[in-house]
């Protein structure tokens, strides 16, 4: 595998996150490209090892969040995105990209509405690692903090089906605190293989100690927690996770 994995980002009219997310991923070691969902096909899934569907707002979430992205990405990939993952790829989805991967049925079943404030939430949160194994959590440690931006970020799950997700391990990350009401403080869910992630916190706004509220925040080798998350995968994905200390 090469050292320099590649990855597709696909972009919507109204994503704002693209740009950042691609230096994050460049950052920790990958090679990206992004796509417009227009020119979108199947051929960039077969020459991406991960595929990322950033933050922001896809369609301006005028119907809902994620809804039209999800409806232009079954016409532009079909089941191609499913063949993807089952020929071993990667899906990271952060913020509207979580709302969209959970439309599209990657993730365990569930709905992301508004936040129970009924208001746009723009803060720092403390987050409870669950996934300590996940490819994209491995390198993070039990707690720490990221940054949310969103107004649908409130995650329900079907009657009773939080607690399995929870159970089964499928649930990467919760909310040390109740955030914006949802299910069991839920911010994060992986799929059984693990390789498909959905998270509303925003790790490409953590890259570095100054992007920190706090002056005197400090972490090894000067990166910020986000950091951690994309270099993670790329460990993962590259094959270096056994022989990079």
């Amino acid at each position: 595998m090469p050292l320099t994995p590649p990855a597709l980002l696909i972009k919507f009219p109204g994503t704002n996150c693209d740009a950042e997310t691609a230096r994050a991923l460049q950052a920790a070691g990958f090679s990206t490209s992004i796509v417009p969902v227009s020119l979108i096909t199947p051929a960039h899934l077969r020459a991406a090892k991960l595929v990322v569907f950033s933050g922001g707002f896809s369609y301006g979430d005028y119907v809902m969040a994620g809804r039209i992205a999800q409806l232009v990405s079954e016409v532009k990939l079909g089941d191609s995105l499913q063949q993807f993952i089952a020929d071993g790829g990667y899906v990271l989805g952060i913020c509207n990209g979580f709302q969209i991967i959970t439309k599209l049925g990657l993730l365990p079943q569930g709905s992301l509405i508004d936040n129970a404030s009924g208001r746009f939430q723009c803060r720092w949160v403390k987050l409870k690692n669950l996934a300590p194994e996940s490819p994209y959590l491995a390198d993070l440690p039990d707690e720490f903090e990221l940054p949310i931006a969103h107004a649908e970020g409130r995650f329900v799950a079907p009657d009773g089906q939080a607690q399995h997700y929870l159970d089964q391990g499928l649930v990467a990350l919760t909310y040390k605190d109740d955030v914006n009401g949802s299910s069991l403080n839920i911010a994060a869910l992986q799929d059984k293989t693990g390789r498909v992630l959905g998270l509303m916190p925003h790790p490409e706004r953590f890259l570095f100690p100054q992007d920190h509220y706090d002056p005197d925040w400090s972490a090894r080798q000067n990166h910020g927690w986000g950091y951690y998350l994309f270099r993670s995968v790329w460990r993962e994905i590259s094959g270096s996770r056994k022989l990079i200390a």
